[in-house]
């Protein structure tokens, strides 16, 4: 360490520590990526925890050919193909392929600038719980319609990235890189929006 850094440490000026997870590329050559698009027993900037399971029955009865594969939930922009929806301990992991017609090649190219990242899940509500006093509502059983590619997931650390990348194991965290200040100014700007209900 200089000696410049160590007054600054010792003056209490140093920089603000952020932690970030290695930032991964969201795509691969061939459009294919895969990330978590829902965590279990973590809870969404508004208020939403998916529960371990919510998703057993839709994925049985549908299966990963019939979710939609959409840009920015927009129903009008197809953008590619499930290949495997599955729960796993962690939450709903996804594969896809971004497909080379109507809005794919777009979600492509924003993808592989770093600007397009995000997973979101389209849903109707099958069984909730929900916590009035605390604000938060738990769901236990979800219609899974679609998974979209965001700009700014509800749940913030849903991330695509690029396919072979693996699974989370043990304790870390999936998702690419965030700033935990960032999220927790999310969550509170959220918290007093929903106050307004």
């Amino acid at each position: 360490m200089t000696a410049g850094l160590m007054s600054s440490v010792r003056a209490g000026l140093a920089a603000p520590e952020r932690k970030y997870v290695q930032a991964l590329a969201s795509v691969d050559a061939d459009g294919r990526f895969c990330g978590y698009a829902s965590l279990f027993n973590r809870m969404d900037l508004a208020g939403d925890i998916v529960m371990p399971g919510a998703f057993s029955r839709t994925l049985r009865a549908r299966g990963a050919a019939a979710v939609g594969m959409l840009l920015e939930h927009d129903p009008k922009a197809s953008i590619g193909a499930w290949l495997r929806l599955e729960e796993d301990r962690v939450g709903l992991w996804v594969e896809g392929r971004i497909g080379r017609e109507g809005a794919g090649p777009r979600a492509a190219r924003l993808m592989r600038s770093g600007r397009l990242d995000g997973l979101s899940i389209g849903f109707r509500t099958v069984a909730a719980e929900e916590d009035r006093s605390a604000r938060v509502r738990r769901l236990y059983e979800i219609d899974l319609w679609e998974v979209s590619v965001v700009s700014s997931p509800m749940l913030p650390e849903a991330r695509a990235r690029a396919a072979g990348a693996g699974r989370v194991t043990g304790s870390e965290s999936p998702g690419t890189a965030v700033d935990v200040g960032v999220i927790a100014r999310m969550r509170r700007t959220t918290a007093l929006l929903r106050q307004t209900r």
